[in-house]
């Protein structure tokens, strides 16, 4: 078993990952997540200048054999930018397109829980909203008339809501056609275990 630990950019990400369904899903694949999951709280502390520090604190505290930088591409151009922005070579940098709402969005059967209707269909591009994922997702609470402020202000509490009472599953986000990100995320997670567990057999 591999143990995997994680810097984020945010709160809404670290509730994803200590979250029970996601460490079902680890243990399944033969993956621990050790904790506990580091919060650089905000992008900016995601560069060369201040990363070394949630790095080493990783390190310390969780003693994982792979870290992974799990964060938001946001206004980057692409992908490869936001890695050139954080600069700092580790096992896995995985970026969610464009927010984390976006896998928020990806999970249907979620979504129609969360709107109370069953007649949302999905959204077809989950990651390609014209403006950011927070803001579509205030869009579609909009036209099924959800009472009050659709997501409300809190991203945060939001991502509870989602996560913990309405049973998001990153699974069915990456399942979706259009939410690669989200894919490609537990893809990374399976073939980190995967080369892991190959290099202990070949040292044997």
């Amino acid at each position: 078993m591999v143990r995997v630990g994680f810097v984020v950019e945010g709160y809404c990400e670290k509730i994803l990952l200590e979250s029970s369904h996601f460490h079902d899903w680890a243990k399944q694949h033969d993956i621990l997540i050790c904790e506990p999951i580091i919060n650089a709280r905000g992008g900016g502390n995601l560069c060369p200048k201040n990363i070394e520090a949630s790095i080493t604190e990783c390190h310390r505290l969780a003693n994982p054999d792979k870290i992974i930088i799990l964060t938001d591409l946001e206004c980057d151009p692409c992908v490869t930018a936001t890695k050139a922005r954080i600069g700092y070579e580790i096992n896995q940098i995985i970026v969610a397109k464009k927010a984390l709402e976006a896998w928020f969005m990806a999970d249907t059967i979620a979504m129609r829980r969360w709107l109370k209707n069953n007649d949302f269909q999905g959204e077809v591009y989950p990651e390609n909203t014209p403006d950011m994922p927070w803001n579509r997702l205030k869009e579609i609470a909009k036209s099924y008339h959800k009472e009050g402020r659709g997501p409300g202000t809190r991203k945060i509490h939001f991502a509870k809501i989602m996560i913990n009472k309405l049973g998001f599953s990153i699974e069915r986000a990456a399942a979706h056609l259009n939410c690669s990100s989200a894919k490609y995320f537990l893809d990374k997670l399976q073939k980190l275990n995967e080369t892991t567990n190959n290099n202990r057999y070949l040292k044997k």
